[in-house]
């Protein structure tokens, strides 16, 4: 019998515990190898696996700043609307892209589907409108005219269109209270550019993709106000777009409120009277042509006489703000801006230029007694003045034998101002003057600020046009190569023979160019809002001031942020005495001359109205209406294109928005409570601690 030694251990359990150790050791040294594939072999595959998963920013839009009038009357602010949106990155996920979804949203909504389609598109430089400019993982609005009926079916519905919602969201509303569109000043919004997130990375007023931008009137001049800024929340999205977590974000921050000068009820007369002032002068007929007149745009300023303040300002054509709003349809847009839509965008207040006719002849009797010429000097008004084989005739050929300068305004005789500017051409030289001329004429239509734009808070204002020497000869100087090509002609008609006088000297002032400029004819240029200042100057004892549209910023706190004070341009160039005789003259205009007929049973003698007509003619065109007109408070320019005399056809239209204002009836009597007369414009109206415009000057 064997004795098997005592090990406390049989060879089994050895063998075992042996492959146990191979395991284990096998297990170590695959795990190694395979952190050793994954680390180094592999790790910049998961690096860049890694680096897809970044953060994405959706953008709660800040609600705008409200536009309002003078007494808190919002002319622009926002409304909730029904607004149907499609998430983008839902609609990816799907197999047909969302096609399906969009189709059956397109039937829903009476919509075409591929515009539905298109707008949930993002945009590129290859990718025309419309199209969504914001960001991809934020709801991309389809329309904000969804009716209730069809918010609820896509609510009720939800698995019949995933990705879609329908949401009360703010949009942009042109209210229009009391019919007053005010179009041009109040501007529209459109969506940023690329170009401009750009531009304004690293400004005080940064852009976001999704952002709505200002593009004309007081919605661009006061954006960065009115905007406020954008909320963000932050996604942690991987690599196919879906989210994996939340950061932080920044709430967003309403846009401040624009108090404006502007009174809403008075808006709203002047737009209608411009409007019927228009159809009336279609109803007549142009004595040279025969034909009916066109009067086919018009505009009117109505400004505070000793502050600058713009009241009411309008323009026609016009046209409804709020077709901009939630984007503009490609056959709005087209009848906005085709040939036939005479350009509603132009704001022809302080955008369009025209020949001032008679109307500046204020400027020229200053001008002239400045140069040593009394007003009440005698002066012949003949019925025309020739010089050498040209005649300038006065309106409807009539003379008045020797009168002053005060009464030349009152029948507004050409003569006297041909004959005075002549004279002056003459002493400076004629054709060659010597040394430096004197131009008062010129120079005292610069002073009232012509040729410059005034500085009024709306943008792309005109600046007009004063053709004196130096607009000659830097004009002469960009058409001279046209000219003398068009010299080389043997052609003889006027355009060619005018083209060879002009080729060797149109930098000169000729005699015909002074005189001309005399009556505000010719070359010379001027918007209603330049003579508005011109006009105003006159009413107020000679201060030019500054238009002005914004009174007040104020938070949606109801924090004063910035007050706009009336801010003077400078001085007239006519003296105080100057200043009483144009006003006597402008007087007598209404009272007993061009003007009267229009302003009979006017009670003249409590609330005086001065006046100058005036008749612009253009060549190829129908004559232009101009009336400038004030009182102690108030300047009205209105002028219309085409559409005959001054008084004609602009003067009852005038007289209706002054009744409006001061609470005047057809009989002359005067309802202290029926006038429109703005409030004061010291005053605020209030903001409650929600941001909301309380009203409280709108019954004053």
């Amino acid at each position: 019998m064997t004795n098997i030694p005592e090990t406390g251990r049989t060879p089994r359990v050895t063998i075992r515990l042996v492959v146990l150790q191979i395991l284990v050791f096998s297990l170590l040294l695959t795990l190694g190898g395979r952190l050793w594939y994954l680390q180094i072999r592999q790790g910049e595959e998961f690096s860049a696996a890694a680096a897809g998963n970044h953060v994405q920013q959706v953008v709660q839009p800040a609600v705008r700043g409200s536009i309002v009038d003078a007494r808190g009357v919002p002319l622009a602010d926002n409304e909730t609307r029904l607004v149907v949106s499609a998430d983008r990155s839902a609609l990816m996920r799907m197999r047909d892209g969302g096609e399906q979804v969009l189709t059956e949203l397109a039937e829903l909504l009476e919509m075409d589907p591929e515009e539905v389609t298109n707008r949930v598109r993002l945009c590129n430089a290859e990718t025309p409108q419309p199209c969504w400019n914001g960001s991809p993982y934020q709801p991309i609005p389809i329309t904000d005219e969804a009716t209730t009926r069809q918010a609820l079916q896509i609510r009720e519905r939800a698995e019949e269109f995933p990705g879609i919602s329908a949401e009360p969201t703010a949009v942009r509303r042109y209210a229009a209270h009391f019919g007053a569109r005010t179009a041009q000043v109040l501007g529209y919004l459109s969506p940023v550019t690329d170009e401009e997130v750009a531009e304004a990375r690293d400004t005080e007023s940064p852009l976001l993709r999704s952002d709505q931008v200002g593009r004309s009137g007081l919605e661009r001049t006061y954006d960065s106000w009115l905007r406020g800024s954008a909320g963000v929340t932050r996604y942690e999205v991987d690599k196919y777009g879906r989210v994996i977590g939340q950061a932080e974000g920044d709430p967003a921050a309403a846009g401040a409120n624009l108090v404006t000068s502007i009174d809403a009820r008075v808006q709203a007369v002047v737009e209608r009277e411009l409007a019927q002032a228009m159809e009336e002068a279609r109803t007549q007929r142009d004595t040279i042509s025969g034909r009916p007149y066109e009067a086919d745009s018009g505009a009117v300023v109505v400004m505070e006489s000793r502050t600058g303040r713009i009241v009411a300002m309008a323009s026609q054509p016009d046209y409804d703000p709020n077709v901009w709003v939630g984007g503009i349809s490609a056959d709005e847009y087209r009848r906005l801006t085709g040939e036939d839509a005479n350009n509603p965008l132009l704001n022809r207040a302080t955008q369009g230029q025209s020949p001032p006719g008679s109307t500046f002849k204020v400027i020229t009797s200053t001008g002239a007694v400045n140069a040593g010429y009394p007003f009440d000097g005698r002066y012949d008004c003949s019925s025309s003045y020739s010089i050498g084989s040209t005649t300038f005739r006065n309106f409807e050929s009539r003379g008045y034998g020797p009168i002053s300068l005060g009464h030349a305004l009152e029948v507004s005789c050409n003569t006297v101002f041909y004959r005075i500017a002549h004279t002056e051409w003459q002493k400076d030289g004629g054709i060659n003057p010597d040394g430096d001329p004197n131009d008062w004429l010129f120079k005292a239509a610069r002073q009232y600020g012509l040729g410059s734009p005034t500085g009024i808070d709306l943008p792309a204002e005109a600046g007009g046009r004063v053709p004196d020497r130096q607009w000659k000869r830097e004009y002469w100087e960009s058409q001279k190569d046209t000219w003398c090509e068009m010299a080389k002609s043997d052609a003889n008609d006027f355009a060619h023979r005018l083209a060879r006088e002009n080729c060797e000297d149109g930098w000169r002032m000729r005699a015909g160019d002074a005189v001309n400029f005399s009556i505000g004819q010719g070359d010379v240029l001027v918007t209603p809002l330049q003579m508005a200042v011109v006009y105003s100057s006159i009413s107020n004892g000679g201060t030019l001031w500054r238009p002005q549209v914004g009174k007040a910023i104020i938070g949606a706190d109801g924090t004063v942020l910035e007050e706009f004070e009336p801010e003077e341009l400078g001085k007239s160039p006519a003296t105080e005495q100057t200043i009483r005789q144009m006003k006597a003259a402008t007087e007598d205009v209404i009272t007993r001359g061009t003007a009267s007929w229009r302003f009979i049973g006017w009670p003249q003698e409590r609330i005086p109205i001065h006046a100058k007509t005036g008749t612009a003619t253009t060549e190829g065109k129908q004559s232009t209406s101009w009336l400038a007109t004030f009182t102690d408070d108030y300047t009205i320019i209105m002028t219309i294109s085409q559409a005959g005399t001054g008084s004609g056809a602009s003067g009852p239209a005038v007289r209706r928005i002054f009744e409006a204002m001061y609470g005047v009836d057809e009989e002359g009597g005067i309802d202290r409570s029926a006038a429109l007369l703005p409030a004061p414009m010291e005053e605020l109206p209030e903001i409650d601690e929600n941001g909301t415009i309380v009203t409280d000057l709108s019954e004053r």
